[in-house]
């Protein structure tokens, strides 16, 4: 299970566990699953996709940056 917190400039868009997370990384998009090697990567335009319990939710970004580590996924993003 990943523990995921994405954050804009305005508000807390979402924290909570997650079974996935896909994100538009700067030279593609990837998926995090659990045990996910350290990476700290810039994001571009496009959706973050994350999944809860087998239930989908997608986010349209502007920007941001992704940091993963020992399963926390913290997202900053520009909306």
């Amino acid at each position: 299970m990943l523990t995921l917190r994405i954050v804009s400039p305005e508000r807390i868009v979402f924290s909570g566990e997650v079974d996935s997370v896909m994100v538009p990384g700067a030279v593609g998009p990837f998926e995090i699953l659990n045990n996910h090697a350290p990476i700290i990567s810039t994001l571009v335009e496009g959706k973050v996709a994350y999944t809860v319990k087998g239930v989908k939710t997608e986010l349209q970004i502007v920007g941001g940056f992704v940091e993963v580590k020992k399963n926390n996924v913290d997202l900053c993003v520009e909306i």
